[in-house]
């Protein structure tokens, strides 16, 4: 994967495929590795994908400073600056979720099109999830090795019902997380820039077009919070998947699929309206 500097960090990505662009934003403490190669390689039939390593992940750049949403919003747009992208469709999950609203209201006139996954917008409008998942997010990093901590993670992300089915799966996907890990100082950074997200309010001033999406077994992040989101942006569309958790990119995949490729492809860019910010 190439680097590229964003103002002052160097931030790592990636591209596949043709077709319109599609930038992917990852969540808390998770560099692009953490998107499945299966579904990053069936979006990249349609779109041209790009997926990049936010601040403090993966081998993008970690500097041990303050961070909040906006700096991560403004990290995405100046990659697609740096990549030469006017606009893109844009799709963001859990802490990349809030990125991505963020990213909405700072540079609409990049913003073809928002989905948000398994995501809050902040603030006293937020529904916490349960107190296990909270000390798992909160808890000290590097005491376990990162192995465990992965495994400890699944819980949170999927069913028990999934991990059950697909352990083989989930252990051989371990070294492709873990070759670049997260610092511990750097997840610590990453959590408390969470803390800085406030997008309740303005929500209401988002024009793009918007899908929310979510797993109604989400114990992470809990599906109410998609509920209050897509409320709040005029014609949002919502869709919770049955059945599923905090991974619904994986463990709903197909059903993931079959409502957003169809909600992307009927706002082709070439019909987005707005200036470039």
């Amino acid at each position: 994967m190439p680097k590229i500097q964003v103002g002052e960090v160097n931030l790592n990505y990636d591209v596949a495929g043709k077709g319109e662009p599609l930038l992917m934003i990852m969540g808390l403490g998770a560099s692009s590795a953490a998107w499945n190669p299966e579904l990053v390689a069936e979006l990249a039939r349609t779109f041209r994908v790009i997926t990049f390593d936010n601040r403090g992940t993966g081998q993008s750049d970690k500097p041990d400073v303050p961070y909040s949403i906006e700096m991560f919003a403004d990290d995405a747009a100046g990659l697609l600056g740096k990549l030469e992208v006017p606009r893109a469709h844009i799709f963001g999950v859990s802490m990349g979720g809030m990125i991505a609203q963020e990213f909405a209201l700072r540079h609409p006139g990049r913003t073809a099109t928002l989905t948000l996954g398994c995501t809050m917008a902040g603030g006293a409008h937020a529904v916490p999830p349960p107190l296990e998942s909270l000390q798992f997010l909160t808890a000290p990093r590097g005491e376990l090795a990162p192995e465990e901590m992965v495994r400890r993670s699944w819980p949170f992300t999927y069913t028990p019902k999934y991990t059950a089915e697909n352990r083989a799966v989930l252990e051989a996907s371990i070294a492709r997380l873990l070759k670049h890990p997260t610092p511990p100082f750097a997840f610590q950074r990453q959590l408390e820039g969470t803390y800085t997200l406030k997008t309740f309010d303005r929500l209401p001033q988002i024009k793009a077009p918007t899908l929310v999406v979510t797993g109604d077994a989400d114990v992470l992040i809990p599906a109410k919070n998609s509920e209050i989101i897509a409320a709040q942006i005029p014609g949002a569309k919502l869709h919770i998947i049955a059945g599923v958790g905090h991974g619904f990119m994986d463990e709903g995949r197909a059903a993931f699929l079959k409502v957003f490729l169809p909600f992307v492809k009927s706002h082709p860019q070439q019909g987005a309206e707005g200036e470039l910010d």
